[in-house]
């Protein structure tokens, strides 16, 4: 099985398959809100599951959110360049496992990672043809003003205000599948 995000230079096309997108941007911007309504409301977006280090929290389905695994086996996905990004943050360990993401964007199957701004970066090193989105906060004047993220949007293709979840989740999923802009049938 080929890997979408090695193709040799013979090849012809894109370098990367279309389709996988980065959504990252401060705490504030309401980044999960905007991700959850993709989830129940645009079936054909597919959403990255995470791996970490961490236990699992009361109500969490094992490979729903995030897959959970040891410290060893995170550093074995580590040394063998399966994860797409990884971080630390609060004490455990988190990443994208890089096989799922491919095997999705190979069907044809749009991808959205929700990311720290860390993580987007380095997702654009490992797919430089991915999509990153910037979701700022309305309360912000202009996106890079928001706190913790001081110019951090300049890293990104584009940058959506999330003045509501509804209308940031189909500005995203309508930049995603090259569709008008259109609300989930409710």
């Amino acid at each position: 099985m080929t890997d979408p995000f090695d193709r040799p230079e013979s090849e012809p096309g894109p370098p990367v398959p279309a389709g996988l997108t980065v959504l990252a941007g401060p705490p504030a911007a309401g980044r999960s809100a905007v991700v959850q309504a993709i989830r129940r409301g645009y079936p054909q977006i597919w959403l990255s599951v995470q791996v970490t280090t961490r236990q699992p929290q009361p109500g969490e389905a094992p490979g729903a959110d995030h897959a959970f695994v040891g410290p060893a086996e995170f550093d074995r996905l580590v040394a063998a360049g399966d994860l797409l990004e990884w971080a630390r943050y609060a004490g455990h360990r988190y990443g994208t496992p890089r096989s799922p993401v491919a095997d999705r964007l190979r069907s044809g199957v749009p991808v959205l990672l929700d990311l720290d701004v860390a993580g987007a970066r380095q997702v654009r090193t490992a797919v430089p043809d991915a999509l990153l989105v910037f979701l700022g906060s309305p309360s912000a004047k202009e996106p890079a003003a928001c706190p913790g993220s001081r110019g951090s949007d300049a890293d990104f293709d584009i940058t959506l205000v999330n003045t509501s979840v509804e209308d940031a989740s189909a500005q995203l999923v309508a930049l995603m599948t090259g569709q008008p802009a259109s609300q989930p049938a409710r």
